[in-house]
């Protein structure tokens, strides 16, 4: 059997040891891995009528090749956040431009359906099934090829943890690590200089991230993607907090996707092939709102791209091996359309298609105090570990 591995949407620590282990299942089983570069990118970049196309895109894997990348964060298969069902003019392969290519789409369409190219791809390549890890984005095509006849076993990750139908994403563990640490880190500045800090952590539409990490790190106050704010509120709390410190300073974490009472979330830039802008700018805008409201200086961190930087964590090293090993199993099972996930505490598996059937986002009833613009844990016991 031929198996095909990629890693699409943003990076995280932990995609390299979820590679490593599947390709060295693999061998033991007597199977072959590939590996597809920059996720979706390199299936429909592929020309296989340039022998150079093959070295650009695709990446025979064997232990060997493998045996160290577990040690680094990132994927060393690079990543995109291409999805070949809607391609821009712009974003068009110049071998697909040709309209007498068999797969060449219409010119004026404003977004293109390169599906029948991808899977033509699959097919000269030998692959027999396919493990996109990734976030629901990626995954979503993953779908789409299952829904096409091509077997397909998923392996979700997101810093966010916000893949519907899972408890828990590769990558959230090291972020909720990265962002405490970062965060005492930066009570040092905000300590020494009497201030109001403001760090901007990643989470569009859920807020668990930012809920964790202040939970975890004691932050006074956190500002999360699922509940509007109002900063003249906000500003009175964090002047309540600095007050009771006895070194004088306060610090609030706030989501990437959090909007004021009646604002917007901020975004900026073209859309994506998956129909999103980037994100980012909300925690200057509400440290310059705080600054203005209560007079004291600020100190505004934008965490970002800190936060999925480095090796994982002991715990993305656990779920990522698992998470293959299960993956592996499936495909040797002859199963299809299955993605693997970790639920009530236990490893098992489900629909691709339960992804896209929800939204996953932080339980604010149970969780967050929505007076109080902070976490509200007070009973745990049934809970999942990431407490949802």
């Amino acid at each position: 059997m031929r198996i095909g591995i990629l890693t699409g949407g943003g990076d995280v620590p932990g995609l390299n040891p979820t590679i490593k282990a599947v390709v060295n299942r693999a061998a033991e089983e007597n199977h072959e891995v590939v590996g597809i570069r920059r996720g979706w990118g390199g299936l429909l970049e592929f020309n296989r009528d340039d022998p150079d196309s093959y070295q650009r895109n695709i990446m025979p894997l064997n232990n060997q090749i493998v045996r160290t990348i577990d040690r680094t964060g990132g994927t060393f298969l690079h990543t995109s956040r291409t999805n070949p069902s809607r391609v821009r003019a712009s974003e068009v392969p110049d071998f697909l431009k040709d309209p007498e290519h068999p797969e060449a789409e219409e010119a004026d369409s404003r977004l293109r359906d390169f599906t029948p190219h991808v899977l033509a791809n699959l097919e000269y390549l030998g692959i027999n099934t396919l493990i996109p890890i990734g976030g629901d984005d990626t995954l979503s095509y993953g779908e789409r090829l299952h829904s096409e006849g091509f077997p397909v076993v998923a392996i979700p990750k997101t810093m966010d943890n916000d893949v519907y139908g899972t408890d828990y994403c590769v990558g959230f563990s090291t972020a909720v690590t990265r962002s405490v640490n970062f965060i005492h880190q930066l009570r040092t500045s905000t300590g020494s200089h009497e201030r109001i800090a403001v760090v901007e952590l990643f989470g569009r539409n859920s807020g668990e991230t930012s809920l964790i990490s202040s939970y975890l790190a004691g932050v006074d106050r956190a500002i999360i993607s699922e509940v509007p704010f109002d900063p003249e509120k906000l500003g009175e709390l964090v002047m309540k907090d600095k007050r009771s410190n006895p070194s004088n300073y306060a610090m609030v974490t706030i989501s990437e996707g959090a909007h004021m009472i009646g604002g917007k979330v901020v975004e900026y830039g073209e859309t994506d092939a998956y129909g999103h802008r980037k994100l980012g700018g909300i925690g200057e805008i509400t440290g310059e709102a705080l600054k203005k409201i209560t007079g004291e200086n600020m100190i505004i961190q934008r965490l970002g791209y800190l936060m999925r930087s480095g090796a994982p964590d002991a715990l993305d090293l656990m779920v990522a091996v698992n998470f293959a090993n299960m993956a592996m199993d499936l495909i040797l099972s002859g199963a299809s359309g299955r993605m693997v996930a970790l639920r009530d505490g236990n490893y098992t598996h489900i629909p691709m298609s339960t992804v896209t059937s929800g939204v996953k986002r932080v339980d604010v009833d149970e969780l967050y105090d929505v007076k109080e613009y902070r976490p509200k844990v007070r009973h745990v016991l049934g809970k999942p570990m990431f407490l949802y």
